[in-house]
Parts: structure tokens; C-alpha cells; sequence
């Protein structure tokens, strides 16, 4: 029995898609480490090419043959191979991979040194079109901040949070994302840790105290350190606080192609 294929008939509406595509595919994918080489994580893939006005749809199943072609060898060294392969098997202009995945690092405690596991959540962004390639690498870093406003104006102490700062890059040659990492937790007025004993908790409460910063001064520290990278030719930092004496969180961003940087 012949099987229609559905997805090559005109649509009704001859309209041309940006993207379309599979969403939440988990698969197993190589990271780059700097001290270790590389380690092996689980990503959660978003894959896209762009549908032609002549079609009804797209062909989801090709998007995971492409993928198992791979057999987890996916990197950051392969995504473009990999968008090319896609787009050719699919006869697309265009195609485009997001992959978010949890990145971990042994971190040391910074007075009794003992070391534990810290996650941080990376992603990739890539689009390929004729020719023409676009690769962003990006990590949200938890961080903490203390408030100088506080500061200035309590007897006692001064509040703090725990904050995300996420840093997206593109850059000429590779950027580890260990350098990314460092960059916005020596940004902050401390560096948060999986494993603290009290000398650990004594240190970082008063460090954080001589360290105030308000989310905008992380921001606009992440951006400084950013542009004095001579390999990084874009970039974009956003830091969240999740405030722990308001009921909202406070946010602040900062984009390189800004005129006004």
C-alpha cells in the first residue's frame, strides 16, 4: 500500500516559515573541559530548519536520523557539521540547533579547601544558511550580591541574594567556558558553593560585606571584563537577583552592540 506523504503537499496558506522543527530532545553530547579535556553531559536539543511556502510540513523524523548520525560525537567542533548535514537533507536555506545542558566543575571551599561538584547550566546557539554561519556559547552562573544601599544605611549588616548572571559570546577562536564562569563569579561580591564548613560560611559573609554590589555593578564588571577579551567580538550579560527582603526580583542588562558601550 502506497503511504501519501502529506508533509510535500501545498498548504493552504502558501506562507514561508522561519522555523520549524523538534523541541525538548534529550541526547547524550561531548563538552570541552579545560583541566579534564572533556566530560560527557546530557542535553536538551532544539532543532530547526526553515519550510518552504510549497510544503505542508517538515519531515520531523529526518531532524533524529540526523542527530544519531552523530552517535553523541556532538560538540561544539560539530554543530555546524551537523546543521550542514541537516540542511541538506531537508533542501532548506536555513538551520538551527539550541542544546542547554548542565555543566559541572570541582570547585574548592575557599578556606578548608575541600572540593565538591558546582552545576552550571551552558547552552550553544547555532544557525547555519548559505555560507554563513552564526555560533553563540553561552553559561548561567550563580552568584551571590550584597546590597550597598543596605549596607550604608543598617546598623548591623545588609541583605543579600543569590543571583543568575548569564554571559552569551561569540568570539574568532574558542572561548572556554570555564573563562566565561570565572569572569562572572569574580564579578560579584562572592562566588557561590556547592560545600561550605563554618570558616567557608565565616569567610564568604564577610567577604561579600567588604564586596557590596548593586545588579548593575555586576553587570557593568562582567561587561568591562568582556571587552578587554581580544577573542570575544560579541557579547551580551544579564544579571537577575533574587531579592530576599523584596517580592520581586531585580534584573539588569547590557548588550556590546549598544552604542552607548
Amino acid at each position: 500500500m502506497e503511504l501519501k506523504d502529506i508533509q510535500n503537499t501545498p498548504p493552504e496558506e502558501k506562507i514561508h516559515l522561519d522555523k520549524v522543527g523538534i523541541k525538548g530532545f534529550k541526547y547524550p553530547i561531548i563538552v570541552l573541559d579545560r583541566e579534564k579535556g572533556f566530560q560527557h553531559t546530557v542535553a536538551e536539543i532544539n532543532l530547526y530548519v526553515d519550510l518552504s511556502a510549497k510544503f505542508k510540513g517538515t519531515h520531523m523524523s529526518r531532524f533524529i536520523e540526523v542527530i544519531n548520525e552523530f552517535k553523541g560525537e556532538i560538540h561544539i567542533k560539530s554543530v555546524i557539521k551537523l546543521l550542514k548535514m541537516l540542511k541538506k537533507k531537508l533542501s532548506t536555506r536555513s538551520a538551527h540547533i539550541e542544546m542547554y545542558f548542565p555543566y559541572f566543575l570541582e570547585k574548592k571551599a575557599p578556606i578548608s579547601k575541600i572540593p565538591s561538584l558546582m552545576e552550571y547550566q551552558a547552552f550553544i546557539i547555532a544557525s547555519y544558511f548559505e555560507r554563513k554561519k552564526d555560533l553563540v556559547v553561552g553559561v548561567k552562573v550563580p552568584v551571590m550580591t550584597l546590597c550597598p544601599c543596605s549596607k550604608s544605611i543598617s546598623k548591623y549588616s545588609a541583605h543579600n541574594q543569590r543571583g543568575i548572571v548569564t554571559i552569551k559570546v561569540r568570539f574568532k577562536k574558542f572561548i572556554w567556558l570555564e573563562e566565561l564562569i570565572e569572569i562572572a563569579e569574580t564579578s560579584a561580591s562572592s562566588s557561590v558553593y556547592s560545600l561550605l564548613k563554618r570558616p567557608d560560611e565565616k569567610f564568604i559573609t564577610e567577604f561579600a560585606y567588604d564586596n557590596p554590589k548593586f545588579v548593575e555593578d555586576v553587570v557593568r564588571e562582567v561587561a568591562k571584563k568582556l571587552l578587554n577579551h581580544s577573542e570575544i567580538t560579541w557579547f551580551s550579560v544579564e544579571a537577575e537577583n533574587f531579592e530576599s527582603i523584596h517580592a520581586h526580583n531585580v534584573y539588569a542588562y547590557i548588550e556590546k552592540n549598544n552604542t552607548r558601550i
